[in-house]
C-alpha cells in the first residue's frame, strides 16, 4: 500500500502485490518477482504487470555481483505496445556487513518507455545484525 507524491505517480493511492520466488544454488541466487500494481481504477482491469528478476553470484559472504531486470508491460489484460513498455537491465554490485550495506549499479533501458541510463546507490543498515 502506497501514499504517493503526485510528482512521482499520477494517483495518490496505489498498491502492489510483490511475491518473491527465489532459489539459492550454492553461490548463485535466482530471484523472480511477478509484481502486480494497481492504482484502484478499473478494478481487475487496472492491474499492471511489472515483473523484476535477479541473478546474483555471491563472491563471498560480503560481496555479490548481479544482473537485474525490471519490466513494465502495462495492463495485465492487454499489454501496451513495445515502444511504450519499460525494460531495463542492470549490472549491480552488493556489499553486506559492517556498519553499512551498499548496493550500487548502472541500468540501461532498451525500450521506448525506459530511461536510457540510470545509476543507483542504496545504503542500508541492519539494526539487528545478529538476527541472521
Amino acid at each position: 500500500f502506497s501514499v504517493n507524491a503526485l510528482y512521482w505517480e499520477s494517483r495518490r493511492i496505489t498498491s502492489e502485490i510483490r511475491p518473491i520466488i527465489g532459489l539459492h544454488l550454492h553461490q548463485w541466487d535466482l530471484i523472480y518477482n511477478p509484481i502486480m500494481d494497481t492504482d484502484y481504477t478499473g478494478g481487475v482491469k487496472g492491474l499492471q504487470y511489472n515483473p523484476a528478476g535477479r541473478v546474483a553470484y555471491n563472491l563471498n559472504e560480503r560481496w555479490a555481483v548481479a544482473v537485474e531486470e525490471y519490466d513494465g508491460f502495462g495492463p495485465l489484460r492487454a499489454f501496451v505496445p513495445h515502444d511504450q513498455q519499460f525494460h531495463e537491465t542492470w549490472a549491480v554490485v552488493d556489499r553486506k556487513g559492517g556498519f553499512l550495506n551498499v548496493e550500487t549499479g548502472v541500468g540501461v533501458g532498451w525500450s521506448g518507455g525506459a530511461d536510457r541510463l540510470t545509476l543507483k546507490l542504496m545504503l542500508s543498515r541492519d539494526l539487528n545484525p545478529r538476527a541472521h
